[in-house]
C-alpha cells in the first residue's frame, strides 16, 4: 500500500511539473535583468512561444517549463520561478482585469536582428575608436545578430531583418564633425579614405550622397514594416540628412568643395521622422550638427541627471508600454555626441517615452512611419556617463540590472510580439 501511494505521489508531481511554467520576474528580485532578455530570445529561437507580462513585476516573462530552459536560466544566472499551470492561468486572469493596467503579450518568433556598424580594417581592427552600446548588450545578453553597413543597405539587403540598429553614425557625411580635434589621427584619416573609396565603388560622387542613399533605404525599410532603433548621433544626423536632401551642407574638408551657405532655408522638415524647425551648425570646427541636441546647452549636474519614463495604458497602448518596461521609472542619464533632444524641435506626432522635464529635453521617443516603427534614444552608453574616444568598453557584468540598457533590450524583443498600432 505504501509503495502504491509513493508511485501515485511521483506521478502527481510529474504531472504538475509537465503542466508548469517558468516565470522570469523582472522586478528588483531579478539577479540579471539583461541576460533575462537573452533567455527569452533563446526560448523563442527554439520555436517555443513566450509571454511578456506588461507591468507585472517589472515586465516579467513566462514560458512553458522544460528542463532545458531551467538549466539555461541556472547557467546564465537568471532568477526564475517554476509555477503550476493553474497559478499561471490565475496570473493571466488577474492581468486581464480591465481595472488593472497590465497586459499579457504573446511573443511568437525570435526577430532577425541587424546592426548597422562599420566594417573592420584589413588587420581586423575597429575603424572607429569607440564602442556601441547595442552591440555590447546584445553580446552580453547572448542574443545573436548580423552586421550590415552601407554596401548591404544600398544593395537592398535589409528586407530579411525584422529589427535594425543604427550604430553611432554621422549620416550627414561630416565624419562626426571630429575634424578640429582628430583630423591628424590615423583612425580619422583611414576612415575618411575608406569611406571615400566605398562611395566611389558604390556609384556615389561623395560620402554625403552615399549616406543619404543609406538613410532613404532605411526609411523605405521602416515604411514597409521594419523596426529601426537609433542612438546618439545616428538619431539627429539621420533626420538632418533627410531634411537636407539635394543640398550641400558639408564644407570642403569633408567633401572637397564649399558648403551651400543658404542650405538652412532649403531644409524640408516634412521628410524627417522626429524633428522640425531646427537650425544647422554650419561651422565645421564646432562639434555639433544642429540645434536639436541639448548637450552644450543643458545645465544638469551628473549627480542629478535622471530622466523619467512615462506610464501608458498596457491594454490600449501596448507598444509604448513594451518599450518602457523597467524595474524603475527613473533612469540615470548619460551623455553622448547627441545626448538629448530639445523638446521645441520634436514634432507633435512623436510619442515621448522618457524626458528630463526640468531640462526641457526628450531622452527617448518613438514613432510610426508607414507600416513600421522607429525609436530614438539619446546618449552613447547608459553605464558610462561621459564616454570619450578611445575609452575602454563598459563591462556589462558589472551592470546586470542596468535600467538604461533594459530600454535597448525592450526594443530588441518588441518585434516578436503581436502588436496593435497606437491610436492617433
Amino acid at each position: 500500500m505504501k509503495k502504491f501511494f509513493l508511485i501515485c505521489s511521483i506521478l502527481f508531481v510529474s504531472m504538475q511539473l509537465s503542466a508548469a511554467y517558468i516565470l522570469i520576474p523582472m522586478d528588483t528580485e531579478q539577479k540579471n535583468h539583461l541576460k533575462a532578455y537573452g533567455i527569452t530570445y533563446w526560448v523563442l529561437d527554439n520555436d517555443v512561444e513566450a509571454w511578456w507580462l506588461l507591468n507585472y513585476r517589472g515586465g516579467s516573462f513566462a514560458f512553458q517549463h522544460n528542463s532545458a530552459f531551467e538549466r539555461e536560466c541556472l547557467t546564465r544566472d537568471v532568477s526564475f520561478e517554476i509555477i503550476p499551470d493553474a497559478q499561471f492561468n490565475k496570473i493571466l486572469a488577474d492581468i486581464g482585469d480591465h481595472e488593472v493596467n497590465q497586459e499579457a503579450m504573446k511573443l511568437e518568433v525570435a526577430p532577425q536582428i541587424a546592426v548597422y556598424t562599420p566594417e573592420f580594417n584589413s588587420k581586423g581592427e575597429k575603424i572607429q575608436p569607440w564602442d556601441d552600446a547595442v552591440t555590447m548588450v546584445l553580446t552580453y545578453a547572448e542574443i545573436p545578430y548580423e552586421t550590415v553597413y552601407d554596401r548591404q543597405v544600398v544593395e537592398g539587403k535589409l528586407a530579411k531583418y525584422d529589427w535594425l540598429h543604427l550604430h553611432h553614425e554621422d549620416f550627414t557625411g561630416q565624419y562626426g564633425k571630429f575634424y578640429r580635434n582628430y583630423r591628424n589621427y590615423a583612425w580619422y584619416k583611414d576612415n575618411q579614405k575608406k569611406m571615400e573609396s566605398l562611395a566611389t565603388e558604390l556609384g556615389y560622387a561623395k560620402v554625403s550622397q552615399l549616406k543619404l542613399g543609406v538613410v532613404k533605404e532605411v526609411k523605405e525599410y521602416v515604411k514597409g514594416g521594419g523596426f529601426m532603433f537609433a542612438m546618439c548621433s545616428a538619431t539627429d544626423s539621420y533626420d538632418i540628412a533627410l531634411a537636407a536632401e539635394g543640398h550641400d551642407i558639408c564644407d570642403h574638408m569633408y567633401d572637397g568643395d564649399p558648403q551651400d551657405l543658404s542650405a538652412q532655408g532649403k531644409l524640408d522638415f516634412s521628410k524627417t521622422f522626429a524633428f522640425k524647425d531646427f537650425e544647422l551648425v554650419q561651422d565645421p570646427m564646432i562639434y555639433e550638427y544642429s540645434s536639436i541636441d541639448n548637450t552644450s546647452k543643458r545645465k544638469v549636474i551628473p549627480e542629478q541627471d535622471y530622466f523619467t519614463l512615462f506610464d501608458f495604458s498596457a491594454k490600449y497602448d501596448p507598444v509604448p508600454t513594451m518599450l518602457t518596461q523597467n524595474h524603475t521609472k527613473t533612469v540615470k542619464g548619460f551623455m553622448g555626441q547627441t545626448t538629448s533632444f530639445r523638446k521645441q524641435f520634436v514634432k507633435s506626432g512623436v510619442l515621448i517615452l522618457g524626458e528630463n522635464k526640468p531640462a526641457g529635453e526628450v531622452r527617448y521617443m518613438h514613432g510610426i512611419f508607414g507600416q513600421g516603427f522607429w525609436t530614438f534614444y539619446g546618449g552613447h552608453d547608459p553605464e558610462d556617463y561621459r564616454h570619450f574616444v578611445d575609452d575602454p568598453e563598459t563591462d556589462l557584468s558589472l551592470h546586470p540590472n542596468s535600467p538604461g540598457y533594459r530600454l535597448i533590450l525592450n526594443n530588441v524583443l518588441f518585434p516578436a510580439a503581436k502588436k496593435k498600432k497606437r491610436k492617433t
